[in-house]
């Protein structure tokens, strides 16, 4: 089930399973060093985060005798050779659709290629058709509305409103294609851009946050003035965010869904005032999105269309400063609420000045510290916004320098290559499992694998049982029982079904003596 993501106040330590009784039972602690923490829950992925190798060697290891050890090592280069091949024409088909549209080259490509218009915008939809499949074999997600509220519900490091410029990006081709391909749950910008995630993370900054400590001072307490006021109705609008569509009956659910995933935020917004927070060095907190890939195409000259599509890959970027990976940013300025504040006090500055002015025996001492208070004011206003963006200008930076991986050609390759080794692993995982431990229902097989997984590698994960059934189905080497139960061909057999792959016999021929 997809749980729709919250924030919820709760005190909760980063050991503890991600529980919903785990985190009734923190509820006692609800601050860590002054701050507020926030518990955000999001689903969990069908990931296996262990690498390959390490884990064909663990499970080998697990086998005591030497000749099934032999045979299952066998087995599992057999399955990932078997695996890879299978994928391999959808892949080629891939790559050569995205070399007409590859921002870079894809201009002459497509020149070559004559195509009408009708033509290329068929091809358009099928190259994104082939990204999402091979996104969701990947196991990204595309980050939802919810997800996304959620992400701008706080503030990190970015501390300036940073925002898409729409006429900058074309909106028509992920219009055509979400029109084809309905999706639930889309985010408001999912006509100009496309982002996907996968994984969560923490990232963790220590620092004196002089100038933050100040703002957010400052806005606590114009928040109390507009409340005392009544002015704070007109300024606040609340989003709705729509309720998720859950496809499963009620009366299915509790046995068989994954536990959601907790993460703590621990912000500046949520400091608790006193003078030693003020003046020591605190430590913020946010979850991190692991991998994010961003989909977009620019938007067209009048004179010639753009038909490029830009495929950027990142790492571990803080959900509150996810614009910092957005698409045609635009130069970042003073909010709107930010010029209200400085013409209000301008105004209440100026009228206060004038009525001591006009005071029969105006007080010197009065009349300096207004315009004192007033131009420190503004130049408070400009140095932190000043501050703000050299800030930003460095997190630009190392986002581009430090978190982004890849992008294009090179995103594809490595996308193309994680649906191998996860396809590869959980077909490993099962077998091995219905080997050990014999005969076995999905469900049965399903909370196997998932313990194996924690229990050996000390991680958690959502197994995609279904997925690997079917694999093994395909790799015919399972088969089930008159009550539904699977059970898996001996190791031998196994071997002798799948048979010896093409790249067996091409090592084969390379080890061999010359002339032989």
């Amino acid at each position: 089930m997809s749980s729709a993501p919250t924030v919820e106040a709760l005190g909760r330590q980063p050991d503890v399973p991600g529980t919903a009784a785990a985190a009734a039972e923190a509820m006692a602690k609800e601050k860590k060093d002054g701050v507020v923490k926030e518990v955000i829950r999001l689903e969990r992925e069908s990931v296996i985060p262990i690498l390959k190798p390490k884990l064909v060697m663990k499970l080998s290891y697990l086998i005591e005798q030497d000749k099934d050890r032999a045979e299952f090592m066998k087995l599992c280069r057999r399955v990932e050779y078997t695996v890879r091949a299978w994928y391999l024409l959808q892949f080629e088909d891939l790559m050569q659709l995205y070399a007409l549209f590859d921002p870079v080259s894809g201009e002459k490509s497509l020149e070559q290629q004559s195509l009408t218009r009708d033509e290329t915008e068929t091809l358009e939809l099928n190259f994104l058709t082939y990204l999402f499949q091979i996104m969701d074999k990947s196991n990204f997600k595309l980050l939802s509305d919810e997800e996304n509220e959620v992400a701008h519900s706080g503030q990190y490091l970015l501390n300036l409103p940073i925002k898409v410029d729409e006429s900058k990006v074309d909106k028509t081709l992920l219009s055509r294609y979400f029109k084809e391909h309905p999706h639930d749950n889309l985010p408001a910008f999912a006509d100009k851009y496309i982002v996907f995630r996968r994984g969560i993370g923490i990232d963790q900054t220590t620092d004196y946050f002089f100038m933050e400590k100040v703002d957010v001072i400052i806005s606590r307490a114009w928040r109390f003035l507009l409340r005392v006021t009544m002015i704070e109705k007109l300024f606040s609008r609340k989003r709705q965010l729509k309720p998720k569509k859950d496809t499963k009956k009620t009366d299915e659910v509790n046995d068989e869904e994954p536990a959601d995933l907790f993460v703590e935020r621990i912000r500046l917004e949520k400091m608790e005032l006193s003078i030693r927070n003020l003046l020591r060095k605190m430590t913020i907190q946010e979850p991190t999105f692991e991998r994010i890939i961003v989909v977009y195409r620019r938007a067209s000259k009048e004179t010639k269309k753009d038909r490029g599509i830009f495929v950027k890959h990142f790492k571990n970027i803080p959900m509150a400063d996810m614009e910092l990976v957005l698409p045609e940013k635009k130069n970042p300025s003073l909010t709107p609420m930010d010029w209200v504040l400085f013409l209000i006090s301008a105004v209440l500055g100026l009228v206060t000045l004038v009525g001591s002015l006009e005071m029969p025996k105006a007080d010197i001492w009065v009349v300096t510290a207004i315009v004192s208070g007033l131009v420190g004011y503004c130049a408070k206003t400009y140095f932190t916004f000043q501050a703000n963006m050299v800030a930003y200008q460095n997190l630009i930076t190392k986002s581009m320098y430090d978190k982004q991986l890849d992008s294009g050609k090179g995103t594809l390759l490595h996308l193309c290559d994680d649906v191998i080794q996860q396809e590869v692993k959980e077909v490993i995982v099962s077998y091995y499992i219905l080997m050990e431990q014999g005969k076995a229902t999905i469900q049965d097989l399903d909370s196997r694998c998932e313990q194996l997984i924690k229990e050996e590698f000390g991680v958690e994960c959502n197994f995609d049982v279904v997925d690997a059934v079917k694999k093994l189905e395909k790799l015919g080497i399972v088969s089930r029982d008159s009550i539904g139960r699977i059970i898996c061909v001996p190791l031998k057999r196994a071997n002798e079904i799948i048979g010896t792959t093409t790249e067996e016999m091409v090592m084969r021929a390379q080890q061999a003596p010359a002339g032989s």
